[in-house]
């Protein structure tokens, strides 16, 4: 039997306002006449987010609201007074403002040969040239050139990996360019260490290995598989050379102060902006946004990128942790964020009702049909959504929600 809600309040969870915070006010709100809590999305937001809505991982939980135990405590003291659970669910856009989106930043390094690349919505040969194979990054407050000459971008080295500092946001840098900053270490390391040393023999095997890189327009499968593999191997190869040479740092240290030029001297920048010509994004002032960008927003939000929910493999990520609470008996519904969004909402719709149908942990109640519940109209799990109408426009009926 679905389950309907009769009275509702709203919780919006942000780091000032818990999961076990929210345990202690159910018997409060139980005794107002609450049946069932609203709770703003639980998946991963950008950093110190106080709605929610800016998600940068649908996969996991927003830490900053609490652990799984003590969304568990909450969800079972609502439990405890027969009350439900709906949730937000935010499937139509991703915040990529936030260096801890993952699937954002695996594109931004290897382009059309990211497994994440069809997630998101991005045009890869636009109409300009200059944009081929790249997306277009509105980030900038100024011209680039007068953001780049007040080194307000530069090259960091963390972990085996580089890194473009924009501002407060770091970008990733392409392993196949980072010969640019690697090749000139090594006539150093060898005037220092000599030819024969091992972590010159390695830097050497580490430059080589970048050059057979597959390509990031790579499309094949396995060569993106390949791609992948032996970036991960380089990355642990170089951060394992780093940390035991201190002459390799150093070297490492100058090479990055020379790439990210001197103030006042506009030529010494000449090769930080040949390495960022090399990237999979070209960054430009937000202004430019209207008329180049070339991935699908949020409305308008250049922080907000749209997502391919209409994909089978990008509809499970995106609702990987909503239905696993659904497994658990702890949601007992979803209210969905702008729907018209998304591609096809009429068939997301019945694609969310067949898989909340499976993730149920009890079956539907089979005599639901014959008292003409919502079930038995291709509804058995309680789903809102918020939609913007405007003028004689009214909500689509046939949508598989309440």
């Amino acid at each position: 039997m679905t389950r309907i809600p009769s009275a509702t309040y709203r919780l919006q969870f942000n780091r000032f306002f818990t999961f076990s915070q929210a345990a202690g006010l159910v018997e409060y709100l139980h005794a107002l006449g609450i049946t069932d809590c609203y709770a703003s999305p639980l998946s991963r937001a950008r950093l110190g987010s106080l709605h929610g809505y800016d998600v940068i991982d649908h996969t996991s939980l927003n830490p900053e609201l609490g652990t799984w135990e003590e969304l568990q405590a909450f969800a079972e003291r609502l439990q405890q007074r027969g009350m439900g659970l709906l949730t937000d669910v935010v499937p139509n856009h991703m915040c990529i403002a936030d260096s801890g989106n993952y699937w954002w930043n695996d594109v931004l390094e290897n382009g059309p040969s990211s497994p994440y690349a069809r997630f998101f919505d991005i045009d890869w040969q636009p109409l300009r040239e200059d944009l081929a194979n790249k997306v277009l990054l509105p980030i900038l407050g100024d011209q680039y050139g007068r953001v780049l000459e007040n080194q307000e971008i530069c090259i960091d080295y963390s972990g085996g990996a580089f890194f473009a500092r924009v501002y407060d946001i770091l970008l990733p840098v392409a392993p196949r360019t980072w010969r640019q900053i690697l090749e000139p270490i090594r006539p150093v390391l060898k005037g220092v260490l000599g030819e024969s040393h091992e972590h010159v023999l390695e830097l050497d095997s580490i430059l080589t290995a970048l050059h057979y890189l597959p390509l990031r327009t790579e499309t094949n499968e396995a060569r993106i598989t390949e791609r992948l593999r032996e970036m991960g191997i380089i990355k642990r190869r170089l951060a394992a050379l780093v940390e035991a040479g201190k002459e390799v740092r150093q070297a490492l240290h100058d090479s990055l102060q020379q790439i990210n030029g001197v103030k006042g001297d506009p030529r010494s920048f000449n090769g930080l902006e040949t390495l960022l010509a090399g990237q999979a994004y070209r960054l430009s002032s937000w202004q430019v946004a209207a008329d180049e960008i070339n991935y699908r927003r949020f409305f308008d939000v250049n922080d907000l990128a749209a997502i391919r929910v209409e994909f089978p493999t990008v509809f499970a990520a995106v609702h990987e942790l909503v239905l696993e609470m659904i497994r658990r008996g702890w949601v007992t519904g979803l209210r969905i964020d702008h729907p018209d969004g998304l591609f096809d909402p009429d068939q997301y719709f019945r694609n969310l009702q067949e898989a909340c149908r499976s993730a149920q942990p009890a079956p539907a109640d089979e005599s639901c049909a014959a008292r003409n519940c919502p079930a038995a109209a291709g509804r058995p799990f309680f789903l809102v959504a918020e939609k913007i109408v405007i003028g004689d426009e009214e909500l689509r009926p046939r949508w598989a929600i309440h």
